[in-house]
């Protein structure tokens, strides 16, 4: 008998709707916020608003798209943390109706752990890898850093973690200071393309084992940008390549160091990336290159499941199905998980 998920993601500011069968993605639909874009970050009041509006169409359309009628869901996953509370509540209550009316089984997601199973999303007319165990993978999104052994689907291991900022704040913030819109990191990664990868050189923190620190290189990058701006004050706008692909390039060897150190103190070659910033093509070439260099059998996800997507809490709340892990109906979503 077939299994299908309706899954719901609302951590911050997209509503997206999933439907998962037997592992494979039938629809996958998303509803930005660019409301948030003026703003130079994303605003609570405003994304859990939003997610009001949006979550009854974009799960119509999910089930139509999908040729999926309500009866034919066997149980509705949706993400219960870590993320935006006022977000989180809007989904979480979807999910409940949604499960009470069609007396379905309720399951929560981690939505950290859903963008590492992001690599388990099955499509239909693909040929789909999927990672052996032990899998090693780098969790790099807008609020987390981390470098993770995945044992199994569900059960994993954090073996580095982020002291401060998460490698998606550096770019966000750093970004602003230039004057991007947020979120910065797409037009930074367009930007470096063009630019000189050597041109600036910006400091890197000095962390014992796998942990990651990109406060400072917030700071490096602010203090350079501001004696430059007493010389020049045309500096950003003449440099803006050179800066980005410089910046880039900085962060983007913070994370390999780490990954490679992961590799060869673990032994595992099964290697991954997931998570918003997973997106970024330079992290991504500089990832294929270190790969064929050390014989790494590597993991990217497609483009579309690498942000904030449904069909990554579906596959996660498959897994959790099969192995029977329901939840009540008076759980609440957790801002911190």
């Amino acid at each position: 008998m077939a299994v299908t998920i309706l899954a719901i993601e609302s951590s911050c500011d997209d509503t997206s709707v999933a439907v998962i069968r037997d592992g494979y993605v039938l629809s996958n639909l998303i509803a930005n916020q660019e409301v948030h874009m003026s703003y130079g970050g994303v605003v609570p009041e405003l994304a859990s608003r939003a997610h009001q509006a949006n979550i009854v169409p974009v799960t119509h359309q999910a089930l139509l798209k999908a040729g999926i009628k309500a009866e034919e869901i066997n149980a509705v996953a949706f993400t219960r943390g870590p993320g935006l509370l006022g977000s989180l509540l809007v989904g979480t209550s979807f999910a409940k109706g949604f499960a009470l009316a069609q007396n379905i089984p309720l399951i929560e997601v981690n939505h950290l752990q859903a963008h590492v199973l992001a690599h388990f999303i099955l499509e239909k007319d693909k040929i789909n890898r999927l990672p052996a165990f032990p899998f090693l993978c780098l969790l790099v999104s807008g609020g987390h850093t981390r470098i993770i052994i995945m044992k199994s689907q569900l059960e994993m291991e954090v073996i580095g973690n982020t002291i401060d900022d998460a490698a998606g704040e550096a770019f966000d913030k750093c970004g602003k200071v230039m004057g991007f819109t947020y979120p910065a990191g797409p037009l930074i990664d367009k930007l470096a393309k063009e630019g000189n990868i050597l041109a600036f050189r910006f400091a890197k923190p000095r962390i014992n084992g796998l942990d990651f620190s990109f406060s400072g290189l917030k700071t490096s990058f602010l203090y350079f940008l501001r004696d430059k701006l007493k010389e020049d004050p045309e500096f950003i706008e003449n440099n803006k390549a050179d800066l980005c692909a410089s910046l880039q390039h900085t962060i983007v060897s913070i994370l390999l160091a780490k990954v490679i150190t992961a590799s060869h103190q673990t032994g595992i070659t099964e290697i991954g990336i997931a998570g918003g910033v997973s997106a970024n093509s330079g992290l991504r070439n500089e990832m294929k290159k270190e790969a064929d260099k050390r014989n790494w059998n590597l993991f990217i996800p497609e483009f579309r499941f690498t942000t904030d997507n449904a069909a990554m809490i579906g596959i996660t709340g498959y897994y959790k199905y099969l192995r029977g892990e329901f939840s009540s109906h008076d759980i609440i979503p957790l801002a911190r998980y």
